[in-house]
């Protein structure tokens, strides 16, 4: 770990479709003192922002494209088909990818999804980003499948989704390059694995001070309370429940 070197912010890298949103209310609770930027990068330049020093860590999609960044993969996405609200898939719940063939899927360039072949009739060219595909569905020209939470990022009121069943899907992951593995990242890694603050690896709080009022001996060791009773003039002890002096005798029991 290389974690002895200050600097006056953590920054988190995340690709569209990444809500960081929980993590950093955790973060701001933890290390208040530590302001946390968050920097918005496309997917395909997510793992060169953080090769080149411009993030700490990074929400990305995996896979990872080196063994010189780590990564802990954290959720994988429900892929969806985005479409008009008129298309004839918006009245079913879930489709296949043989549910597309008849119609243009379009390929961008930002494609996160790993595609063994792509379904449907192919465009006559492919979009520059996500957000220029969506544009064209409204258009009428064809439909996108993506992860879920890019056709949220992209919601409009005249386009839905529906999951398609057998479609790639796409896994979230933090990473980070291996060697700046440094304090700082090992508490946002403590936060996305669910640590508590008082966790190996979390940061510890102050050890609270010993309460004080307690009396303690010449050894060290606390001053014990006095056994109940009194001792009579015999050294004999009398408890608490003795009868008190003067007072009546019970009658004794008769034998049978």
């Amino acid at each position: 770990m290389t974690g002895s070197e200050e600097t006056p912010s953590f920054r988190l890298a995340y690709v569209p479709g990444v809500t960081p949103t929980k993590w950093v209310r955790i973060w701001n609770e933890r290390l208040p003192d530590i302001p946390l930027d968050l920097v918005q990068v496309p997917a395909a330049d997510a793992f060169g922002t953080l090769r080149a020093g411009g993030a700490d860590a990074g929400f990305v999609r995996l896979p990872v494209d080196g063994a010189d960044l780590a990564a802990i993969p954290l959720y994988t996405e429900t892929t969806v088909v985005v479409i008009p609200k008129d298309h004839l898939v918006a009245a079913v719940d879930e489709v296949t990818t043989e549910d597309l063939a008849d119609d243009i899927v379009l390929h961008p360039l930002d494609d996160s999804l790993d595609w063994a072949r792509l379904p449907g009739r192919p465009a006559i060219e492919r979009p520059a980003t996500t957000a220029d595909a969506i544009e064209l569905v409204a258009a009428g020209v064809g439909v996108l499948v993506v992860p879920q939470s890019l056709a949220r990022l992209h919601h409009r009121k005249d386009l839905t989704y529906r999951p398609v069943s057998d479609a790639p899907v796409s896994r979230v992951a933090l990473s980070w390059p291996q060697d700046e593995t440094t304090d700082r990242v090992e508490d946002f890694i403590g936060i996305v694995r669910g640590r508590t603050v008082n966790s190996s690896r979390g940061r510890r709080p102050e050890p609270a001070e010993p309460k004080a009022g307690r009396t303690a001996t010449a050894t060290g060791g606390a001053r014990r309370k006095p056994t109940a009773g009194k001792q009579t003039g015999d050294g004999r002890r009398r408890g608490s429940g003795a009868a008190p002096k003067g007072g009546k005798r019970g009658k004794p029991r008769r034998r049978s």
